[in-house]
């Protein structure tokens, strides 16, 4: 007897989500993807779109200079405020906008992380507790998705989105399809997680979903 695989249906994950399809965007899917209902997605950023403000610390004693490079993030960069404060007249922490610290930062010495600046040292030095805020503008237009990868380093390794639909783009054009990204509730079974995952790092994804407001029953 013949048996049939029957595939993965759109939407059929989704038990509850906000009226009139409030938890879902329209979102790109990135070159050479190939994407079915219920699979779980990364995001990478789109350098070129993002926006780039520097804000300098309103009591600031220091009077040096920060600028951005060109470009000015990573395809890793969050949207929301870069906070950098000094500690001593000659380095500076950097915290994410979720909280995390990626410095030290030396005055003088390019920074290449989340955000690519450098700060030169004025005629009057730093004090601890002076800062800038680097301020990112990422709309959704500006970001490209993937299935999950927990070792891949360029975005795609955090949970962002499930995939309502599927699709299947080559080497020259992207897709748009709809995918729930925030408050809703979704079929654990009915899922697709990338071959291989671990249990830590499902886990982990569940933490970044649920913190969009995404629950897994």
């Amino acid at each position: 007897m013949q048996t049939f695989t029957e595939a993965r249906h759109a939407g059929e994950f989704i038990l509850s989500e906000l009226d009139g399809h409030g938890s879902r965007d329209n979102i790109t899917i990135a070159l050479n993807q190939t994407i079915i209902p219920g699979m779980i997605l990364g995001a990478t950023e789109v350098v070129s779109a993002l926006t780039s403000q520097v804000i300098a610390g309103a009591g600031n004693t220091g009077n040096g200079v920060l600028t951005l490079a060109n470009p000015a993030t990573s395809n890793t960069v969050q949207d929301g405020d870069y906070i950098l404060t000094a500690t001593d007249a000659v380095h500076f922490s950097v915290q994410t906008p979720d909280g995390h610290e990626i410095g030290p930062l030396a005055v003088g010495q390019a920074f290449n992380k989340d955000v690519k600046l450098s700060i030169a040292a004025g005629s009057t030095a730093f004090v601890a507790g002076d800062s800038f805020v680097v301020r990112v503008g990422v709309e959704g237009g500006d970001r490209q998705y993937a299935p999950l990868n927990p070792a891949a380093n360029d975005g795609t390794q955090k949970a962002a989105a499930i995939a309502i639909h599927g699709a299947v783009t080559d080497g020259v054009t992207t897709a748009q399809i709809a995918a729930i990204t925030r408050v809703s509730e979704v079929i654990g079974p009915a899922l697709t997680w990338p071959a291989g995952i671990s249990a830590a790092q499902k886990a982990e994804a569940m933490v970044q979903l649920r913190k969009a407001g995404i629950s897994i029953r």
